[in-house]
């Protein structure tokens, strides 16, 4: 009884046991090696001839990189040079907002997919340069070897037709990237903004507008930052005036517009020193009434009564002299009294 019967029919199998069996990585048989499902992505790819990015799949597929920060740095690698890459550029254009995109480039500039330096420019003003790099672990600076021309190898076999000789042609230099980046137009002038106005001296003269000018001239031995020019030297020199013509001595004149200047450099110095003229200028000093003229002094003269000096503009008799010769009842006399 314990032999078995291979005679007997085999039990019929069910249908969820049979698509257990079918199924890859199954819990029956979990060693079955797994087949691709039918309905993952499928591409249907067309080759681009113009206007196409290459992207790499280090950064299309990369594992820590958010899908902003891919997003992003897809789009700032398919930019032209020179095209501004900012935050609030970047918020203007997608929809993400200023606080997201700020987010993506930061953790694109911590994998290396971009690159900050600040440069100065020739007039002085620094700058950030924003710098995309497709391959972050390359080496950087990477120039591609010059390309030579194949010489072509000369038949053995002979010819009736000999080719006519041409001039070898010469190998192109290596061209640069910023051969491929668009050219940069000339930017037009910047519009230099005019000096605010100074006060002007209620009456100017020439003496005043050269004091003021040595003044103004002088300024850069206090601080070398307040080197003027001519031009602005000649429009801060009234408002310098209007401050002498206040009773402000050339002394204070100077420790006002050079005291106190901020620590960091002076982008426009003579417009600081035009709004100081105008914004510390004291008050006009107050009116005071011509003073009254002093009494006339008369020569002294000889009284011709008592022969005795007192003042008077003419020879005449003196106060007593003319009161005794009138007496208490006698017409009064009205000649000159001396003060």
């Amino acid at each position: 009884m314990g032999t078995e019967n291979p005679s007997v029919p085999p039990h019929a199998q069910s249908a969820v046991a049979a698509n257990e069996a079918n199924e890859p990585h199954s819990r029956a048989n979990p060693r079955t090696p797994a087949r691709p499902r039918a309905y993952g992505v499928t591409h249907e790819n067309i080759r681009h001839t113009t206007r196409f990015t290459v992207i790499g799949n280090h950064l299309a597929q990369h594992p820590e990189l958010s899908l902003v920060a891919i997003g992003l740095a897809a789009h700032i690698q398919s930019l032209p040079a020179n095209t501004p890459v900012d935050i609030k550029t970047l918020a203007t254009r997608f929809p993400e907002g200023r606080t997201r995109i700020a987010a993506g480039l930061r953790d694109l500039e911590t994998h290396g997919y971009l690159r900050r330096e600040c440069e100065r420019t020739p007039t002085g003003h620094i700058v950030t340069r924003t710098i995309s790099c497709n391959q972050p672990k390359a080496p950087r600076h990477h120039t591609p070897a010059p390309a030579t021309t194949p010489v072509p190898a000369p038949d053995s076999a002979p010819t009736d037709k000999q080719p006519t000789p041409t001039a070898p042609e010469t190998p192109k230099p290596p061209e640069t990237p910023e051969e491929h980046s668009p050219r940069r137009k000339p930017r037009a002038p910047r519009k230099k903004h005019p000096l605010p106005p100074v006060p002007q001296p209620a009456h100017p003269s020439p003496t005043l507008l050269q004091q003021a000018t040595d003044l103004l001239a002088t300024l850069h031995r206090e601080d070398p930052r307040l080197l003027l020019s001519a031009c602005d030297t000649a429009h801060l020199a009234p408002g310098v005036a209007a401050w002498l013509q206040h009773d402000v001595t050339p002394t204070a004149v100077r420790h006002a517009l050079t005291t106190d200047l901020p620590p960091e450099g002076l982008r426009r110095p003579a417009a600081l020193l035009a709004h100081r003229l105008t914004t510390q200028l004291p008050p006009p000093p107050p009116f005071r009434a011509p003073a009254a003229p002093p009494p006339v002094r008369h020569p002294l003269q000889n009284c011709d009564g008592c022969d005795r000096a007192f003042r008077a503009p003419e020879p005449s008799r003196c106060a007593d002299c003319r009161a005794a010769a009138s007496g208490p009842s006698g017409p009064p006399d009205n000649s000159w009294k001396a003060p």
